[in-house]
Order: structure tokens, then sequence, then C-alpha cells
């Protein structure tokens, strides 16, 4: 393999890259490469994700420039403020103008869960009742029920400078209580691009029998999901359900 077979389109809600590139690299199979660009998002609110969308259309033409396979919006807080209906409208217009598919973190949740057949599931978050809220409201339009959440609310400041290693032990915190919480939930859901979480994943399944669902592993599955025959490596099947149900 001495070239990239599939290149990913992300556009993440900050400046930076530093753990969605990280933990992609980790998750994703060999030959898939990540084409990162940035938005500058202040707050989690309509306001912020609205001031940002004029950036936005730009950031869609820049990586089609860059020969992308696929687009995909990192952000679930974006996409749930917006709500599914104007995001839907977004992503639509987007392939109509980039000729490419386009995708955000939220809608790759919303279809992994799907395959698993999974319509009631746990949420455990990293931010405030306000996003929380929003976001059980967009699930609840594609036909997923939250059954209970756990969140421990940060602003957008205080997750970009969360430290990797006690955010593992919050996933695992948060995940063991809302599973036990809601016996009854088919999956678990613990988005956030900055919320570093690859390792807590195998552990939570491994301890409840469920599958695990975080922005990287989603985004990923979908594209992989897409891209069907073309898959010339598959992601190893340690980091989860999710990818391990790739055929």
């Amino acid at each position: 393999m001495i070239s990239p077979w599939y290149q990913l389109g992300y556009v993440i809600p900050h400046l930076y890259t530093d753990l969605d590139a990280y933990q992609f690299y980790r998750v994703a199979p060999e030959g898939m490469m990540l084409v990162t660009t940035g938005l500058n998002l202040k707050e989690y609110s309509l306001a912020a994700v609205e001031t940002e969308l004029p950036t936005l259309w730009q950031r869609f033409d820049l990586l089609t420039k860059k020969r992308v396979d696929r687009i995909s919006l990192s952000g679930v807080p974006v996409a749930s403020a917006l709500g599914r209906k104007k995001m839907r409208e977004i992503l639509a217009e987007a392939q109509q103008r980039t000729g490419l598919a386009c995708d955000t973190d939220l809608e790759a949740h919303i279809a992994a869960l799907q395959h698993f057949g999974a319509t009631k599931i746990a949420l455990a978050t990293r931010w405030p009742d306000t996003v929380v809220t929003a976001l059980t409201r967009y699930l609840a339009e594609a036909g997923i029920e939250v059954l209970a959440v756990r969140s421990r609310a940060r602003t957008l400041d205080q997750n970009k400078e969360s430290s990797a290693a006690a955010d593992h032990e919050l996933a695992l915190e948060l995940g063991r209580e809302v599973l036990r919480a809601a016996p009854d939930a088919q999956a678990l859901l613990m988005p956030g691009g900055l919320w570093y979480a690859i390792h807590a994943v195998p552990m939570l399944e491994a301890e409840f029998g469920k599958p695990v669902l975080l922005n990287i592993l989603s985004t990923t599955w979908a594209a992989l999901h897409a891209a069907g025959k073309r898959m010339l490596h598959r992601p190893d099947a340690r980091w989860g359900k999710v990818l391990a149900s790739l055929k």
C-alpha cells in the first residue's frame, strides 16, 4: 500500500485538528486518509452555528478541489442546533454542488443505529442541557428514542482543554451509569469529536454486550459502508461492534 485508496473529507468545527485525526488513524483501515479543514465555532448555540455557515460552503468547495471521495461535517452540536430538516437540506445542496456524497457525524450515527436495528438508546455526553435536548429531538425525528442520559456539562472551551486520559475515564463512568440506568437500551451513543473515548468502546461493549457509537466510528463506518467493493482493507474489529459489522 503505497498511496491512499480512499480520502474522507472532514469539516471539523475548530481551527485545529488533534484528537479527531489521532483517533481516526487508529480505527481506520490501512490506506484510508482523513483530509481535514475547519470552522471556528465559538460556542454551542444556533447563533454561533449560523455565523459559520458561509465558511462551511467554502470548506465544501475546498475539499472538492482536494478530490476527496466523500465529505462529512463533524460536530453533533452543529447538526443538532440546525435541526434535522435544515441539516439535511444543507447536505442535499452540498451534494448537488460538489457531486460528492455529503454526510454529518449525526446522520452517520443514525445510519449506524438503523443498521443495528436500534430504536432505543442510551446517551452519554459532555454537553449542557440545551445541546442534549436538541440532539434528543433530532434523534426522535429519525425514530430513535433516548431512554436515559448521563452528561457532564461543559462549555466548548472546557471540552477543548480536557485531558485525553481523564476523558477516557469519564467515558467509562458515564457509559456504565447510563447503561445500568437503561437496561432496555439497544446501543450507547457517546458523541463528541473532542471526546477521547476509543479505548472505552471495547471495554464497555465487553461489559454490556451492546454497540457503542463514537463520532469517528460512525463516520468511518458510513464511509466504508458506502465504499462497498472499493474497500481494499477492513478496519480492525477490536475497535468495536460498529466497525466489525462491515461486511
